[in-house]
């Protein structure tokens, strides 16, 4: 969230305005009384010269969560006092102690341990390793990965809470085990005198918008 105005709404003047996102969200689920995640709001303020500008998201969230004013919140762009006493916000953090205080005094915390070693290899097999292999253009028949290995990349290799970094691992070598699967290059691009101009250098910015004309290339314009 970058300014108050993504939580109370845009007033009407300003060119592109809409709700808040509690209203949307309100609207969305068709009901006066459902329930909003508000994923990782330790993540507020933490840009230097966060709410200078747009004003602190932080409170404008505070009112959104605090029981003794929450009936009373009023959306800029409606311009109406939306009753959010019946609506049940979850908010997720991965530092509590970024959590502004005044913000984390109006919510109830409950502390939830990370995944273990055998959850994250079951996650991995039964979830992560199929979506990477979708990505990969892979099928299980061409690439098996034993849950030692899962085991072995959960232990010595990814030492966190979640499995964000371990997914980064299968994606990883799920690549190269596609690479190795291509077919070898044909005869025209390794005798094209242009392919490294053509793909540019390794880490470098591609700047052209079209490929150069190769002549030894079929693909290439006559």
């Amino acid at each position: 969230m970058r300014d108050e105005a993504e939580i109370r709404g845009h007033r009407r003047t300003y060119v592109g305005a809409l709700p808040g996102r509690i209203v949307r969200a309100i609207k969305e689920a068709g009901s006066m009384n459902p329930v909003v995640l508000l994923d990782e709001v330790d993540k507020l303020g933490a840009r230097p010269g966060f709410g200078t500008v747009g004003g602190d998201p932080a409170a404008a969230l505070l009112e959104v969560l605090d029981p003794a004013q929450n009936h009373t919140f009023r959306d800029h762009y409606l311009e109406l006092d939306p009753d959010l006493s019946d609506v049940l916000f979850i908010a997720t953090a991965n530092v509590v102690e970024q959590i502004p205080q005044a913000l984390l005094d109006r919510m109830e915390l409950v502390t939830l341990d990370g995944y273990t070693e055998d959850d994250k290899v079951a996650i991995a097999r039964d979830f992560l390793l199929p979506r990477q292999l979708e990505r990969a253009a892979l099928t299980a028949d061409e690439v098996t990965v034993s849950d030692a290995a899962l085991r072995e990349i959960a232990a010595n290799y990814t030492r966190e809470a979640g499995v964000r970094q371990m997914e980064r691992f299968l994606a990883k070598a799920l690549r190269k085990a596609a690479i190795r699967r291509r077919p070898a290059p044909s005869a025209w691009m390794s005798t094209c005198p242009t392919s490294r101009s053509w793909w540019g250098a390794r880490g470098s910015p591609r700047r052209r918008t079209s490929a150069p004309r190769c002549p030894a290339s079929p693909l290439g314009s006559p």
